[in-house]
């Protein structure tokens, strides 16, 4: 118990010192920052979908379902990695921890984690691992909804302490990925099940910035109308250049999973001021985001050559999803599909 206090004291008086530190902010810009470019220059990536709900037949649980559930007979990262890697792709970004709030480590936050399930692994510092030894981009993927550990999103007086709940995690995170890599992107989602201002979002992208400078930080369904920046959902086709940044400060744009159009709008504005931010996109390669025992139709390559070169042009970026099966690999179709997409593309 004394362990417990003295580390959430430490933990506290860490998180005023950050949010005492001078704001870490985009720079006002029509055009890609550093940081911006190699995002672009990856280009193509690995979307992997794994956790609880790999094992439930379904795409969102809502954190009922017990930690034992989760039971991969293998955690293979180094396969999905290689996979990734033989396919063209330059990154990958996994759910690090999807709505129903199971976390793929050992998180000392709670117990909804890898530690109290079928299989131990901490996924997190797998991938980490694989991604060093492969030279490929890590991203991550974090819900901000979590429905174990906020259920009640309605009640305005819990966010401060979910808030909290969640910057300790993504410090939680940068430690265990740094010793071996860094966190090219986080990739946030669910911010729609609260209004934008209830987030922590300047807190969120400092915690980030601070430690992994050139990691890339967006929020899904990033931009709002003029008359309402926190419109939701406002689709490619209605983005216009201007319209205001509903998750400031963010770097890039996400609208999953929809797809942008030809010459979509790259400057958005916040407090009077423009930014640059691409378009990243998001496509399953069948039907599911997570493995299915009912996922069986696939993508034909010629329809994913189509979408590669529809999500790719114009300086934007695209993540193609591949869901480990529950032996923890990724599964044979995906890949025979993934080595045939890359000659389609590369020729």
């Amino acid at each position: 118990m004394k362990k417990t206090i003295v580390t959430f004291l430490l933990l506290t008086l860490s998180l005023q010192i950050l949010w005492g530190q001078e704001q870490i902010l985009p720079v006002p810009s029509t055009q890609p920052s550093p940081a911006q470019q190699k995002q672009i220059a990856r280009k193509y990536g690995m979307f992997i979908h794994f956790g609880i709900n790999t094992f439930h037949d379904q795409e969102w649980t809502d954190g009922s379902k017990p930690a034992s559930s989760y039971q991969p007979t293998a955690v293979d990262a180094d396969q999905w990695i290689r996979v990734a890697k033989e396919a063209g792709m330059k990154y990958v970004i996994l759910t690090a921890k999807h709505h129903e709030g199971f976390c793929l480590w050992d998180s000392k936050y709670t117990e909804y984690d890898v530690a109290n399930s079928g299989n131990k692994t901490n996924v997190i510092e797998a991938i980490a691992k694989a991604c060093k030894k492969y030279d490929i981009g890590l991203g991550l993927y974090y819900s901000l909804w979590d429905r174990k550990v906020n259920a009640d999103v309605k009640d305005r007086s819990l966010d401060a302490e979910y808030n909290k709940y969640l910057l300790r995690q993504l410090d939680e995170l940068i430690d265990i990925v740094q010793p071996y890599t860094n966190i090219v992107e986080f990739w946030f989602d669910g911010g729609w099940e609260k209004e934008n201002d209830r987030w922590p979002v300047k807190e969120i992208y400092q915690t980030i910035k601070s430690r992994e400078p050139d990691c890339q930080v967006g929020i899904n369904w990033s931009i709002g109308l003029p008359d309402n920046p926190d419109a939701h959902p406002v689709l490619p086709e209605n983005q216009k250049a201007g319209y205001p940044i509903r998750y400031f400060p963010s770097d890039f744009r996400l609208g999953d999973p929809y797809l942008p159009v030809d010459d979509d709008p790259k400057v958005f504005t916040h407090d009077g001021k423009e930014y640059y931010m691409p378009w990243e996109s998001t496509i399953c390669i069948s039907e599911r985001w997570f493995y299915n025992t009912t996922d069986k139709k696939y993508k034909p390559v010629d329809e994913l050559a189509r979408l590669y070169r529809q999500c790719t042009k114009n300086d934007n970026i695209l993540i193609l999803n591949c869901p480990p099966a529950r032996d923890g690999k990724i599964r044979d179709s995906d890949i025979r599909l993934l080595k045939d997409l890359r000659k389609v593309i590369n020729d």
